[in-house]
């Protein structure tokens, strides 16, 4: 019985077709041989045995979870939303097939419970000042846990801290009143400056009583040169000596 060529070319191409897989750089085949694990293929060229091999691609790049806002009551007992962003990547192509059903949900989901957890022990000024502590910490729980599913977080952000309007007005009311506070501090210090350096210039005036006389032409110069009309006597204070007293007796 002969068969036709054009059969065994068609029938070469499709098997060449199911079994000949090109796998990019950044791509990895998990292959099955009758349902059992027989290794990682990848890049470039892999030759699978038709209808006996089964391939699960896994990307190896960097992913950027986004994980949405989280209702989250802080140790002081705030309610607030904190949203984050999470980086990670499949380091064991094997383990993100073989030991979780879907590596991606299940490192979201874990994201979502751990931003929880870890803000919900820390208080309000803790969450808004020391962002990158409660990052990097939230960063090794997650490391660790999906450490198993071949999975290796590179780095947590927390992106946003949403506060009650309430609480918002409160801040604003603490930060005008610490304003004040400082400003008041400074007015004072400034005055207390100024009376040191008037005591000064007194005790000098008291060592030099001429001092005295060139202050007040000083000051007379500094009227003048203002161009008004206000014509200024100056009278010795020694004049008014007799008059003092006589009206003492």
């Amino acid at each position: 019985m002969n068969i036709p060529i054009s059969f065994v070319v068609i029938f070469a191409i499709l098997f060449l077709a199911s079994a000949v897989k090109v796998l990019k750089e950044y791509e990895r085949a998990v292959v099955f041989r009758l349902g059992r694990l027989i290794g990682v293929k990848g890049p470039g060229i892999i030759i699978l045995i038709p209808f006996i091999d089964k391939m699960v691609k896994v990307d190896l790049r960097t992913v950027t979870l986004d994980v949405p806002p989280q209702e989250v009551i802080t140790r002081d007992n705030v309610s607030v939303s904190v949203s984050a962003v999470v980086y990670f990547r499949v380091v064991d192509a094997a383990k993100a097939v073989v030991q979780v059903e879907n590596y991606y949900f299940a490192t979201s989901q874990l994201a979502q419970t751990t931003l929880r957890s870890i803000c919900g022990q820390a208080e309000l000024d803790e969450l808004l000042a020391e962002r990158e502590k409660l990052n990097l910490k939230i960063q090794e729980i997650l490391d660790a846990d999906t450490e198993p599913w071949g999975v290796k977080v590179s780095k947590v952000e927390i992106k946003e801290i949403d506060l009650p309007d309430e609480m918002k007005r409160a801040m604003a009311k603490q930060a005008e009143a610490e304003r004040e506070r400082r400003s008041k501090i400074i007015n004072a210090e400034g005055e207390l400056q100024a009376a040191e350096k008037l005591l000064q210039a007194a005790k000098m005036m008291e060592e030099s009583p001429i001092t005295i006389q060139l202050r007040y032409l000083q000051t007379l110069r500094e009227v003048a040169a203002e161009n008004n009309s206000v014509t200024l006597f100056p009278i010795p204070i020694d004049f008014f000596k007799a008059f003092l007293k006589k009206h003492s007796d």
